[in-house]
């Protein structure tokens, strides 16, 4: 199926659609003829420091009108994986306030302090990080617990280059104590599977578009369906040269996507 007659775009966002504060050129065109198509997008982000409130406020800030419907992020995958594996168990939340705030929320036992009954750690990206968390979790990964985390991310990008994400913390931790983390967002494709099936679009009629190879397209990858690989963000041609996940389609940036969707 063309990219003309795709339905469903799964969308990446930061380095996607805009970076920081500036939104990308041909952003709004491009969401505006997914609707005028009858088709729908979804915002799909490894991104777990904000919460989806957040993300509305965000986007409308840079001009793009947005509802709690039009986004899946990983907390929201891993709370849904918390909920089915782990009820009553207790976790020490490794995150920002507002990912801590989300995970009570959605009624999983959190701490964000160090105790005997602690079973689990849930990690998640950090722009609040300090030393204590990075001392507690080492301590807790003495004890044989569950350790889970939104997303391997190694950096998220900025206007002035990129800082360090999810996967770079617990690459740290990991050379500290021995132990890896179950990841829970892109690359895996339970994001993509459970936003189809919520939405009600097929493989065949569902696209995912990010700027990065090792999580947004293999997570589309995947979960079976087609991918758009786009040069505006962290990942560059040699990413998608010596990757075995390959993109289906290969483009510049979010203009040059609107130009492809827009073709006969």
């Amino acid at each position: 199926m063309k990219l003309s007659e795709k339905k469903f775009f799964l969308l990446d966002m930061d380095g996607t659609i805009y970076l920081d504060n500036d939104l990308f050129d041909g952003t709004i065109d491009f969401l505006n003829e997914v609707k005028a198509k009858g088709g729908r997008y979804l915002f799909v982000t490894n991104n777990s420091s904000k919460s989806t409130d957040a993300y509305v406020r965000k986007l409308e800030s840079i001009g793009i009108p947005a509802t709690e419907e039009d986004f899946l992020t990983s907390t929201d995958a891993t709370i849904l994986y918390l909920q089915e594996k782990f009820q009553g168990r207790k976790f020490y939340s490794f995150g920002t306030q507002s990912f801590t705030s989300q995970l009570r929320e959605a009624g999983i036992n959190v701490t964000t302090e160090l105790s005997d009954d602690v079973d689990g750690i849930v990690m998640g990206n950090d722009n609040e990080l300090t030393f204590k968390k990075l001392e507690d979790a080492c301590k807790l990964l003495l004890r044989d617990i569950d350790y889970i985390a939104t997303n391997p991310d190694w950096v998220c990008p900025t206007a002035f280059g990129y800082v360090p994400d999810c996967g770079s913390v617990a690459e740290m931790l990991w050379r500290a104590t021995g132990k890896r983390p179950h990841f829970i967002g892109k690359p895996r494709p339970e994001m993509i599977t459970l936003a189809m099936k919520k939405f009600g679009y097929s493989k065949d009629e569902s696209v995912m578009v990010g700027d990065r190879v090792y999580t947004d397209i293999a997570s589309g990858y995947n979960a079976g369906i087609d991918t758009v690989f786009v040069l505006s963000g962290e990942g560059t041609m040699l990413d998608a040269e010596n990757t075995d996940t390959k993109p289906t389609y290969i483009l510049k940036n979010v203009r040059e996507l609107y130009e492809k969707i827009k073709e006969k």
